[in-house]
């Protein structure tokens, strides 16, 4: 009898226990479902950020360990533009648990929105901490900088992790848009010489001076270039052309290109204006529209689509750019390897056609562009001393100059800056 009544306890004991444990999955199925549907509709076209607060606020209260309602109250809150709530349960969920990196990412993002670079950075050196293989965190830092103008800390923080990614295409673009926007002034000399194999034609002399300014805004050039173009010893055109060319920043990922060039001798066009908008895009993709147009000595005129893509992989710089006009299109592929800052590459270019950014044959522009050529370039640039820029380009040139005859075009061009 005794062993009976144990047995019924036994099994009521048992019995309690499976009704618990189902309740148990039944409240988890129930949380894990009320989460989805919260996620669902924050992912859709016209989500209900306050019915996802409500939402979260049960799922909380049904499972108070359960930090991914946290989150997502934190999100919905933020989204709502009800910030203190949002960063109260970003920190929440980084108390909780460390380990849900997007807290960090939302909080810092809300930060930075609202101007509290102080309290962005202490949670980007904790995250950072956390998450050291992270490059989204490190990335935030430089951000951190740059939206406070802190060119300095920017760039000594920029390599440092370059160094710790030394192929990613995101560090590489940003490093060479920091330096294009730091403050320098520069000077220099170009010179290049053209050397033909046909009798009685060339050499051609192009030189040119220019001086930059470098600003947070963009930069300004101006130059001024003589040419000198031999044939049988003689003089056959010369004189001098007077150029401004400009790279404008107007927005954080596009900026423009203006050039405006000017003579009234036969060893130029009398006008040669460009234009182009480039767009930066993610992961080192940058793609450019433009036109141009040249108008030569004898008022005939020619006008050029130009259309560009390019693509950072790790150091190397890519760029494919087509020019559309009316005879016959022209293609250009360039190449570079950054080793060190800007001015430190090497670069590979080929091309086909005559591009109307050719200076140096651009008062043959108008007769040269019906007609095949095929360049390929070698060249090499180094900063010396942290002020001087020198410059060496070998270029080839096969270029038709009447139906299927072809000269052989050598250009030696030398470059030397100074910047300060």
């Amino acid at each position: 009898m005794k062993n009976s009544k144990l047995l019924n306890i036994a099994r009521l004991l048992f019995c309690l226990f499976l009704l618990s444990n189902q309740t148990i999955k039944a409240q988890k199925i129930d949380t894990d479902s009320l989460l989805t549907v919260v996620i669902k509709d924050m992912k859709s076209a016209h989500p209900d950020y306050k019915l996802n607060i409500k939402r979260a606020l049960l799922g909380k209260k049904l499972a108070q360990d359960y930090v991914d309602f946290s989150l997502a109250l934190g999100r919905n809150y933020d989204l709502a533009k009800q910030k203190d709530s949002a960063r109260y349960y970003y920190k929440y969920v980084i108390d909780k648990n460390p380990r849900y990196a997007d807290a960090f990412l939302y909080l810092i993002n809300m930060d930075l929105e609202d101007k509290n670079y102080d309290e962005a950075l202490t949670t980007t050196y904790k995250a950072i901490d956390l998450y050291p293989d992270n490059k989204d965190f490190r990335l935030k830092r430089i951000e951190l900088y740059s939206l406070q103008n802190d060119t300095k800390n920017e760039a000594k923080y920029l390599k440092s992790i370059r160094a710790k990614f030394p192929h990613d295409p995101d560090i590489e673009q940003r490093l060479f848009d920091l330096y294009s926007k730091t403050n320098i002034d520069r000077v220099g000399a170009y010179y290049n010489l053209t050397t033909i194999d046909r009798d009685g034609v060339g050499p051609w002399h192009l030189a040119s001076a220019d001086y930059m300014r470098q600003r947070a805004w963009g930069s300004l050039i101006g130059r001024v270039s003589y040419a000198k173009r031999l044939s049988s010893n003689l003089v056959m055109a010369s004189g001098l052309q007077f150029e401004a060319e400009s790279y404008l920043f107007a927005k954080k990922n596009s900026y423009q290109y203006i050039d405006v060039a000017y003579s009234k001798d036969s060893a130029f066009p009398e006008w040669r204006l460009g234009y182009s908008y480039f767009q930066n895009f993610k992961k080192g993709w940058e793609a450019d529209l433009g036109v141009r147009y040249i108008k030569m000595q004898d008022n005939s005129d020619l006008k050029t689509l130009n259309i560009g893509i390019g693509k950072y992989l790790g150091s190397y710089w890519l760029n494919f750019r087509s020019y559309i006009q009316k005879d016959s299109p022209s293609f250009i592929l360039t190449s570079r390897y950054y080793y060190k800052t800007k001015f430190d590459y090497v670069t590979l270019i080929a091309g086909y056609g005559t591009s109307p950014d050719d200076r140096t044959r651009a008062a043959e522009y108008d007769m040269r562009k019906s007609l095949s050529s095929y360049r390929l370039s070698a060249g090499f640039y180094k900063l010396i001393q942290n002020h001087y820029v020198f410059g060496f380009l070998i270029t080839d040139n096969e270029q038709e100059y009447t139906k299927n005859k072809y000269q052989t075009e050598l250009d030696f061009a030398v470059l030397l800056q100074y910047k300060f």
